[in-house]
């Protein structure tokens, strides 16, 4: 049995790094992406506060690369507490004010809003945002085994949208929502003969 060149690698959608480790394609493109890649994404995530960080930095990212907000997660923990439900809930004018001359995060009215808001309804679920979220994670499927079985959404996806934009949730689409289960562990989207994987 040969092994796959790079051309055949990129048909299905994987990469071998230096390190000659097979990974997602998109993992390949910066040390960043390879960090991110294997030792986060995909990976079970539980907890309201990570769970809310990683609700704020999807809702960040939209229409911006993952990437601009990957170098600037470290500036968004600062400016939002830590991510800390309870804290970003308290927030008021003023710190939207200090977050709108934050030049470590991306400094977007309408998205700086919606995390506060977001946060105060996250504060008030009550079972917590961690199990409303989980609770729309689909059974357990096989890997795909090309880039083109990864979609962008998916019925769950979908219906957890819809349920968060029926609490009042803002910046939390289908695509967004397909994101997040995909970088929480929700889903596994690793393609098959990467190395990574939820743990």
């Amino acid at each position: 049995m040969t092994t796959p060149d790079a051309q055949e690698l990129a048909e299905v959608g994987l990469v071998r790094g230096a390190d000659g480790l097979l990974r997602c394609s998109w993992a390949g493109a910066t040390e960043d992406y390879a960090t991110y890649h294997d030792q986060e994404w995909g990976r079970r995530l539980t907890g309201d506060d990570a769970l809310f960080e990683r609700l704020c930095l999807e809702a960040f990212q939209s229409g911006l690369s993952w990437l601009t907000i990957l170098r600037r997660r470290e500036g968004f923990r600062r400016a939002f507490a830590g991510f800390s439900i309870s804290a970003v809930a308290a927030f008021g004018e003023s710190d939207v004010e200090r977050l709108l001359a934050d030049t470590g995060i991306i400094r977007n009215r309408a998205k700086i809003d919606a995390a506060i808001t977001n946060a105060k309804l996250a504060a008030e679920l009550p079972g917590g945002l961690s199990a409303l979220l989980w609770s729309f994670a689909p059974p357990a499927r096989p890997r795909p085994r090309t880039r083109a079985d990864v979609p962008a959404t998916s019925p769950e996806s979908t219906a957890l949208a819809k349920d968060l934009r029926k609490r009042g949730f803002r910046f939390v689409g289908p695509t967004t929502s397909y994101a997040l289960m995909q970088a929480t562990g929700m889903v596994d989207d690793h393609i098959v003969g990467c190395h990574a994987g939820a743990a």
